[in-house]
């Protein structure tokens, strides 16, 4: 789960990490009496949206007074910023943070992230920071220090001082430097946070290290005993399908295909995306309904994929195993008699009660295309959604 800048600045500054003041506006008029509390006659107003690269999208400017903050507040809610994080969908900003902007004399990158395949945790550091990290990385890669943490032992003195020194910090400002990194990992420990990355950590001219922009992303799996974190959750951020999803216990991923997908097991649902890629389709979604697929649980499903209009075609592929054959074909032909299908659909079954299953589905008298192997169900979800395209050419022409 992710967050917005503001929210994770908030949380960092919990930890001794600094930050400039700043507050948060969600009209032209609060941000100009954002800026008016926080003083001074320069301020930096950011779109609030769960993405980087914000500044490249028009997203995020320094105004110089209270006539620009309100301007430019004024033409940056309610729209669409499109970044290389959002997708060419975008994301809205409905809210922006105005702070003091700050006289920075260097900016450096800094991250702590859960490395899944060494299973432990990895601080990642340079000393150059800013915007263009991406690039640097593949351009530079030796400039960019790793250094590995054991979750067991945690952060210890010497790794935090060896971080420090990696990001070119002097000895006159260790101190405050290893105080800062260390509140960092405490802040992901303690949260259950997958991600924190601070990109720019700038010292000021006046000698502060202070976090210029912060993001955090949250183990969805741990949100259970964080409610303080899950009460931070933007749905205005998510695809709402995902929303929706999760609020029914579904786990569901938009994709950019138009062959729909309602599969049991996250191994099974990605084999049926290869295998629908394979046949030359494209999978429209990742739906898992995960073991209890009952006939409302499936009935929210199909509900689910069909609310994507670009659906041409769906595609059932379930193996029985907990579950049974019979009971998942009562779901099937419940939700399409319930929803009403106006795209083909296509069903294969497999394990517990099979036989069943198939007759259940044979009987019902709907026009429902059954598979024997996941080979012949992606094949036949991809032959039914290129006549459905074809049928619309038609009617276009």
């Amino acid at each position: 789960m992710d967050i917005h800048e503001y929210q994770a600045k908030e949380i960092i500054s919990e930890y001794g990490v600094r930050i400039a003041e700043g507050g948060l506006a969600h009209s032209p008029e609060e941000a100009v009496q954002r800026a008016r509390e926080i003083g001074g006659d320069v301020w930096v107003v950011k779109a609030q949206i769960h993405s980087g690269a914000r500044g490249k999208a028009g997203g995020i400017k320094k105004c110089s007074s209270h006539a620009e903050v309100e301007a430019f507040t004024q033409e940056v809610l309610g729209k669409t910023l499109i970044t290389k994080q959002t997708g060419p969908a975008g994301k809205v900003c409905s809210r922006v943070y105005v702070e003091a902007a700050t006289d920075i004399a260097r900016e450096m990158y800094f991250c702590i992230l859960v490395d899944r395949s060494a299973e432990r945790i990895v601080m990642v550091g340079c000393a150059e920071g800013g915007m263009e990290i991406e690039e640097l990385a593949q351009t530079n890669p030796e400039k960019i220090k790793r250094i590995y943490i054991e979750p067991a032992v945690g952060l210890q003195d010497f790794q935090a001082r060896k971080m420090a020194f990696a990001l070119g910090i002097e000895n006159s400002h260790l101190n405050h430097a290893i105080k800062t990194i260390k509140g960092c990992y405490r802040a992901v420990r303690d949260l259950d946070a997958s991600m924190l990355e601070i990109n720019p950590l700038v010292f000021t001219r006046k000698g502060e290290l202070i976090a210029i922009d912060a993001k955090m992303n949250f183990d969805a799996n741990a949100l259970f005993r964080r409610h303080r974190i899950f009460e931070l959750r933007d749905k205005s951020q998510i695809d709402p399908r995902e929303v929706a999803a999760a609020d029914h216990d579904l786990s569901y991923i938009g994709l950019d295909g138009d062959i729909g997908c309602m599969i049991n097991g996250a191994g099974l649902a990605m084999a049926t995306m290869d295998m629908i890629k394979l046949a030359g389709g494209e999978p429209a979604n990742f739906l898992d309904v995960g073991g209890g697929a009952s006939a409302d649980r499936t009935e929210k499903a199909f509900r689910l994929v069909l609310a994507d209009k670009g659906v041409k075609a769906m595609l059932v592929n379930i193996f029985a195993g907990i579950n049974r054959c019979d009971w998942i074909a009562e779901g099937v032909v419940h939700a399409v008699r319930n929803i009403d299908m106006k795209v083909p659909l296509i069903v294969r079954l497999s394990g517990t009660n099979v036989e069943a299953g198939r007759r259940i589905i044979t009987e019902s008298g709907l026009p429902i295309i059954m598979a024997e192997t996941l080979a012949d169900a992606a094949e036949k979800a991809v032959k039914a959604r290129n006549e459905v395209v074809a049928r619309e050419s038609r009617g276009n022409t």
